[in-house]
């Protein structure tokens, strides 16, 4: 294999496409596949029941699939699923799933996970995530599609993250983030929608408008929240993107939502 460095240690039973590139001081072990057009620059550690995705780039001392930091992982066969195009900056960590959460860890495609990030055991990421540096992602965690994390923040175990959010930098995360929303703080309050993000991802102002309506009406004063969803869903049935926060508020979930604090408005 004229792609491996020859100081690099790749077990026999490893499945690596003829186009990977195995850098210095790189380890793989013998249950792992990896797929076209990977780089693992140098120093990486590659681990467990761990596949990677065509063109995903990993840079030194990251260290993926070893086994999860969950005290009751009993060396069970769960396996961590790395998705095509991401980018994994010097060291990421990233744990396999455990029995206890549905034996996978899955991260999509197009994301990018800067220094000393972390993805939690049983974890589920979408596409075009990012993760500044420091990130810290507990187990059980599901993140939705182009959601942002600023530099240091953390999310709970079992939270979720639904898409276009933002987390702001150094943010404690206890609760469940809408769609398009924009959190801050320790611990963390919702301070809106993430009206700058959707500019840049080509919303239209009139679906901007009506998020903004639809948000105001969720988290005012008047009533219940769920009455309130209640209202949202009726007036916005027509308007996919209120669909999709309504929906994410009425799901069953292990977490509370992310709320406003009375003085911030959206």
């Amino acid at each position: 294999m004229t792609g491996v460095h020859p100081t690099a240690i790749v077990d026999p039973k490893a499945q690596l496409a003829p186009s990977v590139k195995v850098g210095p001081f790189c380890v793989v072990g013998p249950h792992v596949v990896i797929h076209e057009d990977v780089v693992l620059h140098s120093h990486v550690v590659v681990e467990g029941r761990t596949s990677i995705g065509a063109r995903t780039q990993i840079y030194p001392f990251a260290s993926i699939g070893h086994q999860p930091q969950d005290l009751k992982y009993k060396d069970e066969p769960s396996t961590l699923e790395i998705g095509t195009d991401n980018l994994v900056r010097e060291h990421v960590t990233m744990n396999p799933g455990t029995e206890g959460g549905g034996m996978v860890t899955r991260v999509g495609n197009h994301c990018a996970f800067l220094a000393a990030s972390h993805v939690g055991h049983d974890s589920i990421i979408g596409d075009h995530v990012v993760f500044s540096n420091n990130v810290m992602l507990a187990g059980h965690c599901k993140i939705d599609d182009y959601v942002i994390f600023g530099g240091g923040a953390a999310l709970h175990q079992f939270g979720r993250v639904g898409k276009h959010a933002f987390i702001g930098g150094m943010s404690a995360v206890e609760n469940d983030v809408i769609p398009y929303g924009l959190v801050v703080g320790n611990r963390a309050y919702l301070m809106g929608l993430n009206l700058v993000g959707l500019k840049r991802r080509g919303f239209s102002r009139e679906q901007m408008l009506s998020m903004r309506e639809a948000y105001n009406l969720i988290f005012s004063s008047e009533g219940t929240l769920r009455e309130r969803v209640a209202m949202a869903a009726e007036k916005f049935a027509d308007k996919q993107e209120v669909m999709e926060i309504v929906d994410f508020i009425r799901a069953e979930a292990d977490r509370a939502i992310c709320m406003p604090r009375p003085d911030r408005a959206a």
